[in-house]
Parts: structure tokens; C-alpha cells; sequence
């Protein structure tokens, strides 16, 4: 993070590495990453924030260090070991914010990258953080992209914003526990395993041109889809999940019976359930299953069909098992004591078998709850996820002043998927505002 005369760098370094660096284990969710992430599976997520005048780059330049050198849990290199992977503070210089010149979530090249794990880009008024998906989940992006902005327009407002300390917000947790294994109650037995290998239905079709990816916003008002979603008895993320799955069923099995099931995955956020504010990731999967019988489901039919699955798995009781699964497969003292280049290989296998069980993805980052003063300078907050094995569309939410932005990245060229999407939710009276990147004709 620092910047000055060549000499004054070079003896800057020798500081640092004349003590010693930290280093942490990689947490229970993290130890899959490195293993299969590749240029085409990048395992890279993009939470974006856009603001109401254009970025300066050199602020925001100053505003990534400063606050990069807060978040160590940022600061990191990924590192091998004999057994497993590992996390090294980096004491390389950060790299330079550059405008935005690729897809998103596009593979971090770490070499290229000073060995950093993340990358912020700008483009015309918007912010773009990318996280290698290994340091952190969403939470942990979505407070370090917050930081960003926060110095950022104290740097470009500094008068209007002069009451305004500058440092991390109070009441930022900076905790680098793995979560997993602090919650993990081990009672001796051996643990069902929580994924299913039942192949489910996968996206396919003509491919956009390789490495591109298309986007699509929409954005509705957050009240518009609360009466929706309270007229089915589902909350907003069970009505949004159920529309993707309908869409799915709709326009890509065209309303016919399937002997495969459609299966969206949805990550659940364990925190509030532990009382954790780790920086690190710390969540689960579960899925949301529908299973097409017969002809011609209606929405009216899929949604409680959709959300009783989502309710079913998202007990506490239930997210304990699987995080005791996961957990007990890492502590595994034979596992624990095989080489990781043997390693490696049972893990890709494991994934490859869970991978055709899963159709798509929708996550939630939630609410963007920015401090009052900042208000006025933010648009809107958006998230975006790499495509995964077997996964050629997934879908991501957040809310920011009343309005929800979900936002869908795919690599297949047919927008129909979405254009059933759009079409069901004008169908429940919520008023729909599309964006793209060029890629599809709205």
C-alpha cells in the first residue's frame, strides 16, 4: 500500500519483511476454491456500487489503500501447503485501480495481479469490487466495498462530508475467525452427507462468444414486491427464487414434464444464526427443488411448492447438519493427513458429482444499509456471480432505498429465461426496469 521514491520503497519492504507475516488457515468453505477455480470456472463474485457523479480514478486509487490497509483479511496470497492451502499476508505493493476492460467476474490471474485476491475496477460512475470467492463471501465484500465508498466520497466531498472522521466505520468488525469450526459440535457420529448427486436440469444452448458474459438488471420497488410476495405467504427471496424456477420451467422445458428435477441452489447466510461477524465466508447451501410432473404448472402452483422446500431446509436444525458435515470432513484426522495433491483430486471429484445436481444459483447480499451523510451520493448497489460447473445462469439480489436490483449473468445467447422472468414479475403488478451490457436486445 505504499507509494514513493523507488529507494524509499525498497527500504519500505525491507521493513515489512523484517517481521514476521501472518498467516491464517483457509476457512471450511475457501478449501474448495483454489482447487477448482480455472479461466472458465473463476469462482470470482462482483458487488458494485454506482454513484451519482463520475469516479475519479486517483481518489478512488487512494481510497483502496487506505482501506485495504485496515482489512487484513484482504491483504492475503494464497499459499500451498503439504496438506492444505493457506492464507500469507501479502506484503506486495496493491495494484493500481484500472477502468473496467473485461467481462465481469472474469478469472483473477494472481501473478498479474501482485498475488492479490480482489480487484476493484470503475467504469463511468459505478465501483466494482471482485473477490476471489476464497477470501470472503458476499457479507465480507459487501462491508470491505462500503469502507471504499465511504473514504472515497470523503475524498471527493471533503466539505460536505467534514464531519466525517476518517477511518473505518464504528461498529465494523474486522474478525478473522473461521466460523465453521468455532460452531462445530462434534457428537462422535459419522455425519449423512448433506449434497445430492441426483442429476438435475442443466442450462444448455448456443454459447455467447467465449469469455463474454451477459447481464441483465432488473430493477422494482421493494414495496410492490413485498405485496406480491405477502398475497403468496412467501417472503421476497422465496418469491424471486420461485419465479426463476417457473421461468426455467416455463421457457426452457417449455411447461412439460421433466424426469429431472430444476434445483437452484441458495446460499444462507450463517451469522445471524451464530452470532458471528467474521470476515471470512461463512454460509451454506441449500436448494430449492421443483420437480415438473405433469403439463402446464402455473406460477400459482410452483411458488408453495418452491418455498416449502427453501422453509423445510432453512431450520436451524438443519443448517447445523450440514455445517457439521462439512466441518467433520475437514477435521478428519486420516483426510487431514493425506498430501493435498491427493487431496485435490477427491475434492474435484466430489464437486464434479454434486455439480450435475444443481441447475442454477440466486443469492442474496440483502438490504445495503448505508450511513446517513453518504445517502445522497449512492445510486444503487448490485451484485453479480461467475458462472459455476454445470451453472450457465445464476442470479444475485440486494435492495438499496427502496428499490431491488437482482441481477442475472449468463453465458447462454437465448434471453428467453429472462424475458420469462421480466414477464411473470409484470404479471404480478411489480413494475420492472431492465438494464443489459449489450449482450441481449430488451
Amino acid at each position: 500500500m505504499y507509494r514513493g521514491t523507488k529507494e524509499e520503497a525498497v527500504l519500505e519492504k525491507k521493513k515489512r519483511r523484517s517481521r514476521q507475516l501472518a498467516w491464517t488457515k483457509l476457512d471450511n468453505t475457501a478449501n474448495l476454491f483454489p482447487v477448482i477455480a480455472s479461466e472458465s470456472l473463476t469462482n470470482v463474485y462482483r458487488i458494485s456500487a454506482v454513484l451519482t457523479e463520475e469516479i475519479d480514478p486517483e481518489l478512488l486509487n487512494e481510497s483502496v489503500e487506505f482501506v485495504a490497509g485496515e482489512f487484513l483479511n484482504f491483504r492475503m496470497r494464497l499459499r500451498k501447503g503439504v496438506f492444505w492451502y493457506y492464507f500469507e499476508e501479502n506484503d506486495h505493493p496493491l495494484p493500481k485501480v484500472t477502468e473496467e476492460n473485461d467481462f465481469p467476474t472474469s478469472y483473477i490471474n494472481k501473478n498479474k495481479n501482485n498475488q492479490y485476491l480482489f480487484r476493484v475496477t470503475y467504469y463511468g460512475r459505478r465501483i466494482n469490487l471482485e473477490v476471489f470467492h476464497a477470501l470472503s463471501d458476499g457479507y465480507g465484500g459487501l462491508i470491505f466495498l462500503k469502507e471504499i465508498v465511504y473514504q472515497y466520497l470523503r475524498k471527493k466531498y471533503p466539505e460536505a462530508l467534514s464531519g466525517e472522521k476518517d477511518k473505518i466505520s464504528s461498529g465494523v468488525f474486522l474478525d478473522q475467525e473461521d466460523s465453521y469450526v468455532k460452531n462445530f459440535r462434534s457428537d462422535g457420529k459419522q455425519h449423512k452427507k448433506t449434497y445430492t448427486s441426483r442429476r438435475a436440469v442443466t442450462l444448455k444452448g448456443e454459447y455467447l462468444q467465449r469469455g463474454e458474459v451477459g447481464v441483465l438488471h432488473c430493477y422494482m420497488p421493494v414495496d410492490q414486491l413485498k405485496k406480491a410476495a405477502k398475497g403468496y405467504s412467501v417472503t421476497i427471496n422465496q418469491f424471486l427464487v420461485g419465479a426463476f424456477i417457473y421461468s426455467v420451467y416455463r421457457a426452457y422445458l417449455e411447461g412439460k414434464p421433466s424426469a429431472k428435477p430444476i434445483s437452484c441452489c441458495v446460499p444462507v447466510n450463517l451469522r445471524p444464526y451464530y452470532d458471528s461477524h467474521t470476515l471470512k465466508n461463512f454460509f451454506v447451501m441449500v436448494s430449492a427443488v421443483f420437480k415438473p410432473e405433469k403439463d402446464d404448472y402455473s406460477f400459482e402452483e410452483v411458488l408453495p411448492i418452491v418455498a416449502d422446500s427453501l422453509k423445510e431446509q432453512t431450520t436451524k436444525e438443519n443448517l447445523e447438519k450440514i455445517l457439521e458435515y462439512n466441518v467433520s470432513n475437514e477435521r478428519n484426522f486420516i483426510l487431514r493427513m493425506i498430501p493435498l495433491t491427493i487431496k485435490n483430486i477427491a475434492i474435484r471429484q466430489v464437486y464434479q458429482a454434486s455439480a450435475h445436481g444443481t441447475t442454477s444459483t440466486v443469492t442474496n447480499i440483502g438490504n445495503v444499509d448505508i450511513r446517513e451523510p453518504y445517502i445522497p451520493y449512492i445510486k444503487n448497489f448490485s451484485a453479480m456471480l461467475a458462472m459455476s460447473k454445470g451453472q450457465n445462469m445464476k442470479g444475485a439480489i440486494s435492495s438499496y432505498q427502496g428499490i431491488l436490483t437482482i441481477t442475472f449473468t449468463t453465458v447462454l445467447a437465448d434471453p428467453s429465461i429472462l424475458k420469462q422472468f421480466v414477464q411473470c414479475m409484470t404479471d404480478c403488478d411489480i413494475e420492472v426496469a431492465v438494464e443489459t451490457n449489450g449482450a441481449y436486445d430488451f
